[in-house]
């Protein structure tokens, strides 16, 4: 009997058969008996038989998910999946199941010399991938630009390289938690690889303007996770029952959730549901004002239109393939068509409106929250953080010196219009949110001058957080806050020379903390600190979007985008400023360097909503909280997602550990790194620890997140500060995330009554601190 049954998919598109279906088959068998890869053993271990290959099915996935294009295409398409799928295999028999780590890592560094961007392969293949890829790579790369085959290398090496993940994984005995998971499944699943793929059959190409954008990246992301946890379902008992594999979406949801298999399946399909359901989002909402922000010609939006369509119809197509193939479980239950009581011809396995009608519910769950009601304080766990630090000795003059700072900006005087005339900020307020206590634990052997940089920058963006909601919130203008955001990046000029005039204060904050940190940068560095500013900026706007449609974000969406509203990316980047070139720019980008990153930036940016809770949800309005989403999409009480939460963070922790017990010694190993760059890259290390622990100490002793002080902050204006007469009453800010400090100060501040901060996202102050600047 099968482990689970198949829940019912969300399928809003029918599948469609390319009519070269029997040719593929024809020509896809004699290509693989030409790459050696039918009854061929690979040192003595057999992989494939004929029937293997028949009874998989290649052809039919390849029609299925791509129903329009030529035989000669399709031919091609399927040659790659059935490679593919062999190298899963092969991969499987010769080092996961033996457990041949160091071998593996050989096999894995020769295959990129198969996948060059520029020039021939000069490498002579030695076994049925390396051939197999030689002739694939010959016949695809060339009709393309050198933008799609630099992401189409990347995305191939993603595929084959973490392999290598789930291999470790397997040896430790170890199931990942589910954020690492999803960030993982994408690159070992292959999705993103058969989305350069769909660019190919269709005969496009994503312009290489918004390639790179958020829309563009989201719809691949979202089309990835739906695929794999689609996957992931349909697979179960093959990869975990006999296999013995460990990357598999149910098993995470079983063992996280610690719920029983049924009930994992069903909430895998509910996250698959609800990519699918920000797919079109994005889709619908997110593309056209792209396409109008970077003038896509009609032509290009065409283009990425048709690549749309083609990832719609791998959704379909691969549901379809999977309940056909004999490699994975598909008998019975409310997946086959004879479930769902409708017709039994192709692509009935979604009877369309039903599917729709299913879940809806989930859908209008996401547009339907009440802002501003009372919920009370959250009980706050004891967070497991096994890390403590110090304060720096100059906290106290960087208290003062903050002060006299926001005022030469005018943060502290410059009357807001619609505040009716009051300040964002007071002086008060910027006392109480003690953004230097926050820069003082972050990286306690500041300098004076350093100290001071940092707690400008959490000040800065804190305060920016704030004013994006109280000024374009209340007014519901997106375009205006467009037009901020495109004149704020005009204060990071990467030649140093300022060309702009500030006229408010948040551009006279951007402009004096940019001119005083990006001048000794080398230009590589103070291009890469410039980019994490623009992501943060960014996405405040996102967060106003979501915010003016009163659209609680998709979980995976809200994890990525919480590490840019919480200014993550800018942290980073200004610790790794600090770090000379000791190390590798490659090593930096290396998996386990950039999920230790991502683990502490997780970690801190949900313990600032573990915190926030009540300020964001009964005093602003907010929507951006990660109890209040767990809430939404486990359909919970607040109390249970809060469980949630707080076993996240204690996952997130325990993989951080063992990224520095476990990886970062393979990584030294690997890359032969000497001395002074394993000691460049463990002291970092020691500086997410104390930003981690200095968030920590700074959520507890600012006074922003008690109830008492959540009263006191918002309350009623006095009448010395009183709209005046023949004047409306300026209304509630609608709330928006903001960039929290490097601490993580607050979250949203457009709260009810305006008397604190207002803009979303303040929970957390999410920009690091700075200390001598880097030569």
């Amino acid at each position: 009997m099968q482990p689970f049954e198949l829940p019912e998919f969300y399928m809003p598109y029918p599948a469609r058969l390319n009519p070269g279906l029997e040719a593929a088959r024809v020509h896809s068998k004699a290509w693989a008996y030409e790459m050696d890869m039918i009854d061929v053993p690979q040192h003595g271990v057999p992989i494939w038989d004929e029937h293997d290959l028949d009874s998989h099915d290649y052809a039919l996935l390849c029609s299925y998910t791509h129903p329009d294009c030529d035989t000669e295409t399709l031919n091609l398409i399927t040659d790659w999946y059935v490679w593919v799928f062999y190298f899963d295999d092969h991969f499987l028999e010769m080092y996961k199941r033996t457990h041949d780590l160091q071998n593996a890592v050989d096999y894995l560094d020769r295959l990129r010399l198969f996948m060059p961007i520029t020039g021939p392969i000069t490498e002579t293949p030695t076994n049925p991938v390396e051939k197999g890829l030689e002739d694939l790579w010959n016949r695809t790369v060339p009709a393309h630009s050198a933008d799609w085959r630099r992401r189409f290398v990347e995305s191939t090496k993603n595929l084959l390289d973490e392999s290598m993940w789930e291999l470790s994984n397997i040896n430790a005995d170890r199931v990942s938690n589910p954020i690492e998971y999803i960030e993982m499944r994408r690159k070992v699943g292959g999705a993103p690889w058969s989305a350069n793929l769909i660019e190919h059959a269709a005969g496009v190409e994503v312009p290489e303007v918004i390639a790179a954008s958020r829309p563009l990246e989201v719809l691949r992301d979202t089309f990835s996770d739906a695929v794999h946890l689609r996957n992931d379902l349909f697979s179960y008992e093959r990869e975990v029952l006999d296999e013995g594999e460990l990357s598999n979406g149910v098993l995470v949801f079983e063992r996280f959730l610690e719920i029983p298999t049924q009930e994992a399946a069903e909430a895998v399909n509910d996250l698959l549901t609800s990519r699918l359901h920000q797919f079109e989002h994005t889709a619908l909402v997110e593309l056209p004002p792209l396409f109008e922000r970077f003038a896509v010609t009609p032509q290009q939006r065409l283009e990425v239109l048709a690549y749309v369509k083609g990832l719609q119809d791998w959704q379909s197509g691969g549901h379809e393939w999977h309940m056909r193939s004999s490699r994975y479980m598909n008998k019975g239950g409310k997946a086959s068509p004879s479930g769902i009581g409708g017709p039994n011809g192709l692509g009935t396995s979604a009877a369309i409106i039903p599917s729709i009608a299913r879940t809806m519910p989930q859908r209008l769950r996401s547009f339907g929250n009440v802002p501003f009601r009372q919920c009370g304080p959250l009980p706050r766990p004891d967070f497991y953080l096994p890390f403590s630090t110090t304060l720096s000795p100059h906290l106290d003059q960087a208290r003062e010196n903050l002060v006299i700072w926001a005022k030469e900006m005018g943060i502290l005087d410059e009357p807001h219009p619609a505040l009716a005339g009051r300040t964002v900020w007071d002086e008060q307020k910027i006392r109480d949110y003690d953004l230097p206590l926050c820069a003082a634990g972050i990286h306690p052997e500041a300098t004076p001058e350093g100290l001071d940089l940092s707690s400008g920058w959490l000040a800065w963006g804190t305060y920016a957080d704030d004013f994006y909601p109280v000024y374009f919130g209340s007014r519901r203008d997106l375009a205006a806050a467009r037009l901020q955001t495109e004149r704020l990046k005009l204060f990071m000029p990467l030649d140093l020379a300022q060309t702009a005039t500030p006229v408010n204060a948040v551009e006279r904050g951007l402009a004096d903390l940019w001119t005083r940190t990006a001048g000794p940068l080398t230009s590589a560095h103070r291009k890469s600190f410039r980019k994490a500013n623009e992501d943060m900026l960014e996405s405040w706007v996102w967060e106003l979007e979501n915010q003016f449609a009163n659209r609680i974000p998709d979980p995976v969406d809200y994890v990525e985008m919480r590490r840019a509203t919480f200014g993550s990316d800018m942290t980073m980047a200004l610790c790794r400023l600090q770090l000379g070139q000791a190390v590798p720019a490659e090593i930096y980008r290396s998996r386990p360097v950039q999920a230790l990153e991502k683990s502490a930036q997780d970690y801190s940016c949900l313990m600032n909503d573990m915190f926030s809770y009540q300020k964001e949800i009964q005093f602003e309005g907010e929507l951006h909280n990660a109890v209040l989403v767990v809430q939404n999409f486990l359909d919970c009480d607040r109390d249970r997602a809060a469980q949630v939460v707080n076993k996240l963070m204690t996952e997130r922790m325990q993989q951080f550990e063992h990224i520095l017990a476990v990886e970062f010694p393979a990584l030294f190993r690997d890359h032969k790194l000497d001395r002074k760059a394993q000691q460049v890259l463990l002291g970092y290390a020691e500086e997410l620890k104390r930003w981690m622990a200095g968030i920590r100490i700074w959520h507890e002793d600012c006074i922003r997140y008690n109830e008492a002080d959540l009263l006191r902050h918002n309350a009623p204006p006095t009448p010395a500060t009183a709209p005046r007469p023949g004047l409306p009453p300026s209304a509630p800010a609608r709330p928006v995330p903001t960039p929290a400090p490097t601490s993580a100060p607050g979250t949203s501040t457009s709260s009810q009554s305006l008397g604190g901060p207002t803009g979303l996202g303040t929970s957390a102050a999410r920009l690091k601190p700075i200390t001598e600047p880097v030569h």
